[in-house]
């Protein structure tokens, strides 16, 4: 009889071991997801995209364009489309 009431009394300690480690975990777990609602709550929202660049005054570009046509950079063909695209 006493090893049987030794597996019992074992028996009960282990069950009882075990809830109350069930118990904390469940209770840990939820007071880690509360602080990460915090958190998620507290976090700045993301940065808002840069605006797109402004391109240079129309007529800078156009004096751009000239001057290189002029010094042999640009042919005929690729100053007459950039000077299309600047004016739209």
């Amino acid at each position: 009889m006493p090893l049987l009431r030794t597996m019992a009394r074992t028996a009960v300690v282990a069950g009882t071991a075990t809830k109350v480690s069930n118990r904390v975990s469940r209770r840990q777990e939820g007071r880690w997801a509360a602080k990460e609602q915090q958190q998620a709550a507290a976090a700045p929202p993301p940065p808002t995209p840069a605006p797109p660049a402004q391109e240079a005054d129309p007529i800078e570009r156009l004096k751009e364009l000239g001057q290189l046509h002029e010094s042999g950079v640009l042919t005929d063909q690729e100053f007459a489309a950039a000077k299309a695209k600047v004016l739209g």
